[in-house]
């Protein structure tokens, strides 16, 4: 397990989600709207859902509706203001062709840090990136290499700039309980118990832990699905909550 956070936490009170609408991101949403140190969320979306709207209605969540993700000049007062972006944008690499895997999962975050540099006000902000496990520069697979080429062109870009980019390789992302069809849980379950499972909720608590321990991380740490659960693990301890 992972040692317990002595602290101070590194501030993350705001924060923008991108892709809350699928699976990853609506469980990184569900865990913000449950985290008491998050106190604004900027949803920048296509589409509203039913936990985009609860955070609405909350008065937590500020959601902007945004389609051209190769151009963010729309919302540069929202991501100007984020201390920490999680990213989870993507697509199934099943029927579509590579020039279109690449823009989305590719152009679209390197443009919006692009953009995101030139317009944030917080140092130390910190950009976390949902990429994929079984990943290498020997990847066969076009969604493989493309992942990587996407870790590898973030991680480069940050290197010259006040924050840094972390990745999350997760093996297969469990929704959370009140999105998930039968199907779904009944691979989370037998995933779940050789390791290579992990709820999406646990993703975004682990975000947060590693959010709040930025002195902890590097531009261009790398975490697995065992490294997700371990972190989520860890913010559930230090939050006091019970973990998954």
């Amino acid at each position: 397990s992972i040692a317990a956070f002595e602290g101070p936490a590194a501030t993350y009170e705001t924060i923008a989600i991108f892709g809350a609408s699928g699976t990853a991101g609506d469980g990184i949403l569900k865990a913000a709207l449950a985290d008491p140190d998050i106190r604004k969320i900027h949803v920048i979306t296509r589409r509203a859902t039913p936990r985009i709207e609860e955070g609405v209605a909350s008065g937590k969540v500020l959601m902007t509706q945004h389609m051209d993700y190769l151009d963010y000049s729309a919302v540069h007062a929202q991501i100007a203001q984020a201390d920490a972006v999680y990213w989870a944008i993507g697509l199934s690499s099943w029927g579509v062709d590579e020039e279109t895997y690449a823009m989305i999962h590719v152009d679209f975050p390197m443009r919006f840090v692009e953009q995101w540099s030139a317009v944030s006000t917080k140092p130390g902000a910190s950009f976390h990136y949902i990429s994929s496990s079984d990943i290498s520069e020997d990847s066969q697979a076009m969604w493989a290499q493309q992942k990587f080429r996407a870790e590898n062109s973030l991680f480069d870009f940050a290197e010259s700039k006040p924050f840094k980019v972390i990745a999350y390789r997760p093996d297969y992302i469990g929704p959370t309980e009140e999105e998930a069809h039968i199907g779904q849980d009944l691979l989370y379950w037998f995933f779940a118990p050789v390791g290579a499972a992990v709820r999406a909720e646990q993703i975004g608590q682990a975000m947060f832990e590693v959010t709040a321990r930025a002195d902890e991380f590097e531009n261009g740490d790398k975490l697995g699905t065992r490294s997700i659960v371990r972190y989520s693990d860890a913010y559930a301890r230090r939050q006091g909550i019970a973990a998954r």
